[in-house]
């Protein structure tokens, strides 16, 4: 339980780091129209995690490269869970 806690602390510090230097800057800008949507500030940030934890899964597990338009292209289904 303890590690699951950590992995969930660092994916949320890697979606602040890209809030925070706009970078990616589909991450604001998903950020931005989840708020808009009604959503709270800590519901987005999980969110855009579950993005963020696709691509950690694929270079961890799978030794895949991060793929940058997969992760875009998740962020932008956001409400919807990202799958791919």
């Amino acid at each position: 339980m303890k590690n699951n806690e950590i992995l969930r602390e660092q994916i949320l510090e890697i979606v602040k780091n890209q809030l925070e230097n706009n970078d990616p800057p589909e991450t604001k800008i998903t950020y931005n129209k989840l708020t808009k949507d009604g959503y709270n500030d800590f519901q987005s940030r999980q969110m855009i995690g579950q993005c963020v934890a696709i691509e950690l899964f694929e270079i961890i597990k799978m030794g895949k490269p991060f793929d940058n338009d997969r992760y875009i292209k998740n962020l932008k289904k956001l409400p919807k869970e990202p799958f791919e």
